[in-house]
């Protein structure tokens, strides 16, 4: 597992804000514009952008401009990397919870030795 821990970091920290999430969840049905992504939110246009900046930053929103309005998408790529970090530790406790449940079933049937369960 090769990663780029500062574009890993960058991503965790992008994703650990909710309005980061849900901006994320819209784009991910399609490309938006700024406007249109700002508008379920209760929050200023300038913290919108805010928002996306770090978002772009963490290398999964790019923007493009349209005259005066700014278009947004979706590139999930970064995400890829993340998903594969932590796979790498769910793999890691799946094994440590099947040995765990070996054990326990080693022990349960050293205490009841004829229960035909063991």
């Amino acid at each position: 597992m090769v990663t780029n821990f500062r574009q890993l970091d960058t991503v965790y920290a992008a994703l650990a804000d909710h309005t980061r999430r849900a901006i994320l969840a819209r784009l991910a049905a399609g490309e938006s514009t700024v406007g249109a992504l700002a508008k379920p939110f209760a929050i200023s246009r300038p913290a919108i952008s805010k928002h996306l900046r770090v978002l772009e930053g963490a290398g999964l929103v790019r923007r493009s401009r349209d005259g005066r309005v700014s278009r947004c998408r979706l590139d999930a790529r970064p995400l890829a990397d993340a998903t594969d970090w932590l796979e790498h530790y769910r793999r890691h406790w799946e094994q440590r919870f099947d040995r765990l449940e070996s054990y326990l079933e080693e022990l349960q049937a050293k205490e009841n030795p004829h229960d035909p369960r063991s």
